[in-house]
C-alpha cells in the first residue's frame, strides 16, 4: 500500500481498514502528515510509508477527535500535532469509550489481534489548536488548517494545500464520505449543510474525504445537498423520504434537538 500523488508533493494513502484516507504534504525539508490512524501498529506501517516518500520531519494533523483518525498520534511525537480548538478536550473525553465500542466491534469479527492494538493505543491529543484558522510553513509550502463550522463533529479541521495555479486540495475529513453514507454519531445535522457549503467554496481541485475515493467540488455539492434532504425528511417526520438508509436516518433525527427539528 503506497502513497499516491494528486498534485506536486500532496499524497493520498487509502487504507482496506475502514476505507480510510491520511495524507502527505512534502515542502522543502519539512512535511505535513494528516491523520495517524487507529493504534500505534497501524501507526508505525503509516511511518513507514511516510518514509519511502520524504526523510523530511514531519508535523501531524487531526481532522477531528475519532480514533480511526487520532490514536496513532503517539507514533509522530515529539513532533506537534495539530487540531481544530476542542479537538484535543473531546478525545480526552471520549476516548475511552470509543477504546471499548471499537474493542467489541473488532473482537465481534474474531479480530483479536487488531483489538488488543486499540487497547493499548495512548490517548495522545493534539497539543496545538486551530481557533477559525491558522496557516502553516510546510518548507515553504503554505498549508491553511480550518474550522469551518460543525458538521461530522464539534470540532472538524480542515486542511487546503495550494498547488499550481489557482488550484487546491482539500483534506475534508469527515465532513465529506465517498462509498458510505455520512456518519450522524457525533453530528450536528442542522448545521453540517452550512458547513459543507464552505468547504464546497474552497474545493478548486481535488478533495480527500476522510474515507473511500477521492472526490471533487461536484461531489461535495451534492452531498450537501443530501445532507439538506436529510433534514427536511426530519422536520417532515418522513424519515423514508431521507436519501440514506432506515438505520442512518434514525441516528441523524436522534441528533437533532426538538428545536432543530422544528427548523427552529
Amino acid at each position: 500500500m503506497t502513497f499516491r500523488e494528486v498534485a506536486d508533493g500532496v499524497f493520498v494513502r487509502r487504507h482496506a481498514a475502514l476505507d480510510l484516507n491520511c495524507g502527505l504534504v512534502v515542502g522543502d525539508g519539512a512535511c505535513l502528515v494528516v491523520d495517524t490512524r487507529s493504534d500505534l501498529g497501524e501507526a508505525a506501517d503509516l511511518v513507514a510509508a511516510v518514509r519511502r516518500v520524504t526523510p523530511h520531519p514531519w508535523t501531524a494533523v487531526n481532522t477531528h477527535a475519532h480514533f480511526d483518525h487520532c490514536f496513532g498520534n503517539a507514533a509522530f511525537r515529539p513532533a506537534t500535532v495539530w487540531g481544530a480548538r476542542g479537538c484535543a478536550a473531546e478525545l480526552l473525553a471520549t476516548g475511552e469509550a470509543q477504546r471499548v465500542a471499537r474493542v467489541a466491534e473488532l473482537l465481534a469479527t474474531g479480530d483479536g489481534e487488531a483489538a488488543e492494538r486499540v487497547r493499548l493505543a495512548p490517548l495522545d491529543p493534539p497539543d496545538a489548536a486551530v481557533d477559525g484558522t491558522a496557516v502553516l510553513d510546510v518548507g515553504g509550502r503554505e498549508v491553511v488548517l480550518l474550522h469551518l463550522g460543525r458538521g461530522h463533529t464539534a470540532h472538524d479541521l480542515v486542511v487546503e494545500v495550494e498547488t499550481d495555479g489557482d488550484a487546491t486540495v482539500v483534506f475534508a475529513g469527515d465532513l465529506v464520505e465517498e462509498g458510505a453514507p455520512p456518519s450522524f454519531d457525533d453530528a450536528f445535522p442542522a448545521e453540517w449543510p452550512a458547513t459543507l457549503g464552505r468547504l464546497h467554496a474552497l474545493a478548486r481541485g481535488p478533495v480527500v474525504p476522510g474515507h473511500g475515493a477521492v472526490v471533487d467540488a461536484a461531489f461535495v455539492g451534492a452531498q450537501r445537498e443530501e445532507l439538506l434532504a436529510v433534514l427536511a425528511a426530519v422536520r417532515a417526520g418522513r424519515l423514508d423520504r431521507g436519501p440514506y438508509d432506515p438505520a442512518t436516518m434514525q441516528t441523524a433525527a436522534s441528533r437533532l434537538g426538538p428545536e432543530q427539528a422544528r427548523g427552529g
